[in-house]
C-alpha cells in the first residue's frame, strides 16, 4: 500500500511540474498578435512588398502598462486578426538596440509607445499607454482607415 501511495505521489508531482509554464513565462500567443523577429530595414522591406504598414510597439522591461498590454492585449483573438492580416507587428526594448535608436527618432516620450509607421519610415500614427483590446482593435481599424 505505502509503494502504491508513493507511485501515486510522484505522479502527481511530475504532472504539476509538467504543466507548468516554462521558467521565462514566454510563450506564443495562440490567437493573437505573431511578431515579426527580423531587423528594422527587414520589416521596413517586408511592409513595401506586402503593402502594409508597421505596427511598432516600443516597450521597457520594468514597464507595468507594457506588460500588461503584452499579456492582455496582444493575445486576443480578434486583436490578432486584425493585425496579423494588415500590419507587420515588430516588439523593440526602447532601452536597447535597435529600440533604442527607433525610440529616439520617433520620439517616443512614454512607454508603451505604439507606432503605426509606414515602408518609408514615416510616421503615420503614434499613442502611448494600455489599451484594452477594444481599444487596440479601434485604433488599428482608424489607422488602416486613415491610410
Amino acid at each position: 500500500m505505502k509503494t502504491l501511495l508513493f507511485v501515486f505521489s510522484f505522479l502527481l508531482i511530475i504532472g504539476h511540474v509538467q504543466a507548468r509554464p516554462n521558467d521565462e513565462g514566454l510563450s506564443e500567443p495562440e490567437n493573437g498578435l505573431s511578431f515579426f523577429e527580423g531587423s528594422w530595414n527587414d520589416a521596413l522591406q517586408l511592409a513595401k512588398a506586402e503593402n502594409k504598414l508597421i505596427f511598432l510597439d516600443i516597450y521597457a522591461t520594468w514597464c507595468g502598462s507594457c506588460r500588461r498590454l503584452k499579456q492582455n492585449t496582444f493575445t486576443d483573438r480578434e486583436a490578432g486578426d486584425l493585425y496579423n492580416a494588415n500590419f507587420i507587428n515588430i516588439a523593440l526594448d526602447g532601452e536597447k538596440g535597435e529600440g533604442k535608436i527607433l525610440a529616439q527618432k520617433y520620439g517616443v516620450k512614454a512607454y508603451p509607445g505604439l507606432l503605426f509607421v509606414d515602408h518609408t519610415g514615416r510616421l503615420v500614427a503614434e499613442v502611448n499607454g494600455y489599451h484594452n483590446p477594444r481599444r487596440f482593435v479601434e485604433l488599428g481599424k482608424n489607422v488602416l482607415n486613415k491610410r
